[in-house]
């Protein structure tokens, strides 16, 4: 059991250790009191304070705060849990990107968990840099314990607009839940694209994988078609167990999202994704 714990800590350190350097071009995570670059007189703790309005330097190289200001769920209705009534910010993920042809900046704030409650409280935020700094737009992306931007943390859509990749996630002592939103950004609103849930296991005798990749094939206007594929992987260890261990496997589970003008959406090809959300519930 030791060494069954010790691979899946080593494969999570891993794994988080690859999204922060894959995104490393995209995503940026200044110090808050730095100033925005283009903005000597902003700092991101400026912005910051537009979500978390008496957000403050604490004496841990932590930021505190209460409550942040009231924004809906991304994905809606009833989702999401309530903020916690203590904020302990570290840092915010930042990157930059286009609406509608126009510079935009947008920031991540894990903003931590409530008491008694299962899923965090993550704050994206939209920013008018021209001028005086604007917030456009706030949601909580929020959907599991811990929230990033997904590698590559954005897609282009076209030459003038982005949509962003986020992810919420917990890990115990043989699994992983990973929650993994597509957001398009379209008149400074902040819209849901899909959600995306995937599952690893890391057993004694086999570690299953579901890693998600995305591309924006083709030119199709206003946006781009976006396709995502979950690459379902099953590796045997070669360790004695008292499990049987399962055959060496990989399939690539795609679906692609097209605009549709009529309904004013992303709309998909496919139910794969939903079933295959329902083969891992199986699984848990």
């Amino acid at each position: 059991m030791i060494s069954v714990l010790s691979r899946l800590v080593l494969a999570c350190l891993l794994l988080l250790w690859q999204w922060a350097a894959a995104d490393a071009q995209a995503v940026s995570f200044p110090e808050l009191n730095s100033a925005v670059p283009g903005h000597q007189d902003v700092t991101y703790l400026d912005l910051a304070r537009m979500v978390v309005p008496d957000l403050a330097a604490g004496d841990d190289s932590f930021y505190k705060s209460s409550a942040p200001i009231e924004m809906r769920h991304i994905l809606g209705g009833d989702e999401g849990g309530p903020p916690p009534e203590t904020v302990n910010l570290p840092n915010a993920a930042v990157p930059a990107i286009k609406v509608g042809g126009k510079d935009r900046l947008t920031m991540l704030f894990d903003l931590g968990r409530a008491q008694d409650s299962a899923e965090g409280f993550a704050a994206l935020a939209l920013y008018e840099l021209a001028g005086k700094p604007k917030l456009l737009d706030s949601v909580n992306v929020g959907t599991d314990q811990n929230s990033y931007f997904r590698d590559p943390g954005k897609l282009a859509l076209g030459p003038g607009d982005d949509a962003l990749i986020t992810m919420s996630a917990h890990f115990n002592s043989n699994q992983g839940y990973v929650s993994t939103i597509l957001i398009l950004v379209r008149d400074d609103r902040f819209e849901p694209i899909d959600q995306i849930n995937t599952f690893d296991e890391n057993v004694c005798a086999y570690k299953r994988t579901q890693d998600l990749s995305f591309q924006t094939p083709g030119d199709e206007k206003p946006y781009a078609a976006i396709k995502v594929t979950v690459t379902d992987t099953t590796r045997p260890s070669g360790e004695s167990c008292e499990e049987p261990a399962p055959e060496a496997a990989s399939r690539d589970i795609s679906v692609t999202y097209h605009w549709d003008d009529a309904r004013s959406r992303y709309v998909r090809d496919s139910d794969a994704f939903e079933k295959l959300s329902a083969e891992n519930a199986k699984r848990f």
